[in-house]
């Protein structure tokens, strides 16, 4: 006889098997893409090249072909090639070497990913926060910026004042959901900033006033109310970084 508890676990266990291919396919995906990077900054695959076919991809990573498509739609949406109907794929940027020292080629499609998913986020937090911020909250506000500026006077990679600028935002929205968001992707967040600030301390007099520059617009908008600016500014601001991790 089959038990309430007994059909729960069997609909959990279930649904697990059912997600278990996508999981797979996302993280043999990643796994292409990171190859096709590394292959990128390496020249194997020069800019302005053609790259291989999906087929050829396909056997020489040992996946199928909607897995290299994942991946190809992935190096697209991140501005490393361009895809042509009937001709193929091309190369047309070639990232930094030096981020081959900060993060593993497969995690840089979650990075990337992540950064898409603050710019939906964050942009929204910004203009409420230029909406809602107490005189507290802007004090808050503007403590971390300072905290940046002394990281980079440091030459520092402040990484831990960068996510508490970012908080002291959605903490100023009043909106707990945005504070609680930031933190439950603390990790993956200060990963992808980690990635960013370590690559913009390998050119110190051009990075990172540029960052800062784009938070110190941010502030300004919050603490001026300008709900519109802010968000334009976040977006902006996140946007670039998402730009520099490739860029170097």
């Amino acid at each position: 006889m089959t038990t309430r508890n007994d059909a729960r676990d069997e609909g959990q266990m279930t649904l697990s098997l059912a997600e278990e291919p996508r999981r797979r396919s996302f993280k043999l995906s990643d796994r292409v893409y990171g190859d096709i990077v590394d292959r990128i900054i390496k020249r194997e695959f020069s800019e302005g090249e053609r790259l291989p076919s999906e087929e050829t991809l396909a056997s020489l990573h040992g996946v199928s072909r909607p897995i290299v498509r994942e991946a190809l739609a992935k190096l697209r949406e991140d501005g490393l090639i361009r895809s042509h109907r009937g001709a193929g794929s091309f190369v047309c940027l070639r990232p930094d070497r030096a981020m081959l020292e900060f993060a593993p080629l497969e995690s840089l499609a979650d990075i990337q990913r992540c950064f898409e998913f603050r710019i939906a986020v964050e942009t929204e937090s910004a203009r409420l926060a230029a909406l809602n911020a107490s005189p507290e909250d802007r004090r808050a506000i503007s403590r971390a910026l300072e905290l940046l500026e002394q990281r980079i006077r440091d030459n520092a990679l402040g990484v831990d004042a960068d996510f508490g600028f970012h908080l002291a935002i959605a903490k100023a929205t009043h909106n707990r959901f945005f504070s609680e968001t930031l933190l439950s992707l603390k990790e993956s967040i200060t990963y992808g900033q980690n990635l960013a600030r370590g690559l913009g301390l390998r050119r110190p007099t051009h990075h990172l006033p540029e960052v800062q520059d784009e938070h110190q617009r941010i502030h300004d908008s919050i603490l001026a109310g300008d709900a519109e600016a802010a968000s334009l500014c976040m977006r902006e601001h996140l946007s670039n970084s998402r730009r520099r991790v490739f860029e170097g």
